[in-house]
């Protein structure tokens, strides 16, 4: 190969590594999961790394906003993680207590569980078939 080919080459990878490099710093979206908890509704946010004090909750009407950060890691010789800051915006899937979301943080998941407005009630009927004694 020619000197000009091979210089195109090595700028074209080149920038394919700092492209590379780009996606793993910045914004990301940890995946989430809304639960019954029957008189609770449940959020559940994939977290892992996650330093806890970066974590920030915001409720506000019928949202709630969770934000925190991971931090980049350094020396990588291979990133498929993403590092960095997050912010994600969530509606609550039924009426909740306003102000009344408390949170956890175990094994890489935040659960924050809101009280909701409307309890489910699971009612069961209770026959009793027993012939009585006379």
């Amino acid at each position: 190969m020619n000197e000009p080919v091979l210089a195109r080459l090595h700028h074209l990878m080149t920038l394919r590594e700092e492209v590379e490099s780009l996606a793993g710093v910045g914004p990301w979206t940890p995946a989430a999961d809304w639960c019954d908890g029957d008189t609770h509704l449940e959020l559940h946010l994939d977290v892992p790394g996650v330093q806890p004090d970066s974590l920030e909750l915001l409720e506000e009407g019928d949202t709630v906003t969770v934000a925190g950060q991971r931090p980049e890691v350094t020396r990588l010789l291979h990133a498929e993680r993403p590092s960095g800051t997050f912010r994600r915006t969530f509606t609550f899937p039924e009426p909740v207590v306003p102000q009344s979301g408390q949170a956890a943080l175990s094994g890489g998941v935040l659960t924050v569980k809101f009280e909701k407005r409307h309890p489910t009630i699971n009612v069961t009927a209770h026959r009793d078939d027993t012939p009585g004694e006379d």
